[in-house]
């Protein structure tokens, strides 16, 4: 955790949901930096000991926040202090909708003391939403991708890492998710996941030497997500 990281819970949908929030560090120097969008980061298997801080989904959070997104990672049920049991996929997919609809409101910013002070709260209903999950995240995330889809509210774009393929049940994912796995996974073998994607036509990015949690690797992640975002058009105050 950093100066620009707060951990607070909000009411959800069988009480109390714990989460980290991750703000840019150019807000550090400039309280008028208007951010690029949010980041809803999900976490790995809860019954195996993922949580908000596995550092894998802090990554990603920190790699977001360097392109200028607020990110966000909540705990799932029965995680640190989340309430509930863990409901394989059916509860927290209920939970990272209500986190993403609460991540959209103004009065959510406005009313926190760490954001009240930035102008950017004032348009966070129309900031892009980025979704990013990391192994049992992925699952999660690929049935908020299409729950907000049908809601007529998109996501921007999907980030997988370590994914589920082969281990729990993936919906498809669009053309442009990015898919970042570990060369020597050994809880998702790459053979697993190169079978999901091949009828999607999805690319995979694959990090030699890397297992599951990527250790020692966990630049490459970051890389390969700013990577993708360096051909996307610059955040307004950024010209």
């Amino acid at each position: 955790m950093n100066s620009r990281t707060q951990v607070i819970s909000i009411e959800g949908v069988v009480g109390s949901i714990e989460m980290a929030i991750d703000l840019p560090d150019s807000l550090k120097s400039d309280p008028s930096f208007m951010v690029r969008g949010l980041a809803l980061v999900a976490h790995p298997h809860p019954l195996l000991g993922g949580t908000m801080d596995n550092k894998v989904a802090q990554t990603i959070a920190r790699a977001f926040n360097q392109l200028g997104y607020v990110s966000v990672r909540p705990n799932f049920r029965g995680v640190g202090g989340t309430a509930g049991v863990h409901d394989e996929g059916v509860g927290e997919l209920a939970d990272l909708l209500h986190v993403s609809e609460w991540m959209r409101h103004p009065h959510t910013w406005m009313n926190n003391e760490l954001t009240e002070q930035y102008i950017w709260t004032n348009s966070v209903a129309n900031l892009p939403l980025v979704v990013a999950g990391f192994s049992f995240g992925s699952f999660v995330g690929s049935h908020l991708i299409k729950a907000l889809a049908d809601l007529g509210r998109p996501a921007e774009r999907f980030v997988m890492v370590g994914s589920a393929a082969g281990k729990w049940e993936l919906l498809d994912v669009p053309k442009d998710t990015i898919m970042i796995h570990g060369e020597l996974d050994e809880t998702i073998p790459l053979a697993n996941v190169f079978d999901w994607a091949r009828p999607q036509e999805l690319t995979i990015q694959v990090v030699p030497g890397a297992d599951h949690f990527f250790h020692r690797k966990l630049h490459c992640i970051r890389n390969i997500i700013l990577g993708e975002w360096l051909g996307q058009p610059a955040w307004p105050n950024q010209g």
